[in-house]
């Protein structure tokens, strides 16, 4: 008789012995859908970030504290990176002038999206967009969303310390590099 398709037990002696379920059941994560105080099983974004006491309690939310924050600093830095970059790069500007004023000026009344270079940009602008400053400030922005997103998952463990953590590090980020305005909010994107 096959009974291949049967869930067997491990009985003695090999690598899945009874010892062997019982440190897979001290290991399993728990995923809370509602909020929660709880911190048996809880697991914060990755398996072997498993909390199994206090201890690990306690430096897993200070990570969390150091996480939040540090994503501030990277909100600070890349504000900084663009004010520096768009200091030393000269500006493509684009001048598209309104239909009243092309008429004004002796143009033609006809427009469409389907005439030529009908509000479109400058080839120095378009190949702007490809520059290396461009793409650095596109990089750090990839960066951000990732963080941000990272941060998210965190908060979606529903854990009450977790998500105190989390805002704690906000706070606390702010306060060092949120500069003078609160206008960006902490959103995924």
């Amino acid at each position: 008789m096959d009974h291949s398709h049967h869930e067997h037990m491990h009985h003695g002696g090999a690598a899945g012995t009874a010892g062997g379920d019982m440190m897979e059941e001290a290991y399993r994560c728990s995923m809370n859908m509602l909020f929660t105080w709880n911190t048996q099983n809880l697991c914060l974004v990755f398996r072997w970030w498993h909390i199994t006491g206090g201890v690990s309690l306690f430096f897993s939310l200070l990570g969390v504290v150091v996480l939040s924050a540090g994503y501030e600093w990277l909100r600070d830095f890349t504000r900084r990176f663009e004010a520096r970059i768009d200091a030393t790069t000269p500006q493509n500007t684009i001048t598209i002038h309104s239909d009243e004023e092309n008429v004004e000026n002796g143009g033609s009344e006809e427009t469409s999206s389907l005439l030529p270079n009908a509000g479109r940009p400058t080839a120095a602008a378009s190949r702007s967009r490809y520059s290396l400053p461009h793409i650095l400030k596109g990089g750090l922005y990839g960066l951000q969303v990732f963080y941000s997103f990272f941060i998210m998952l965190l908060f979606m463990t529903y854990n009450g310390w977790v998500m105190i953590a989390v805002a704690v590090g906000a706070f606390l980020g702010y306060i060092v590099w949120g500069g003078n305005t609160a206008a960006k909010s902490v959103a995924c994107h």
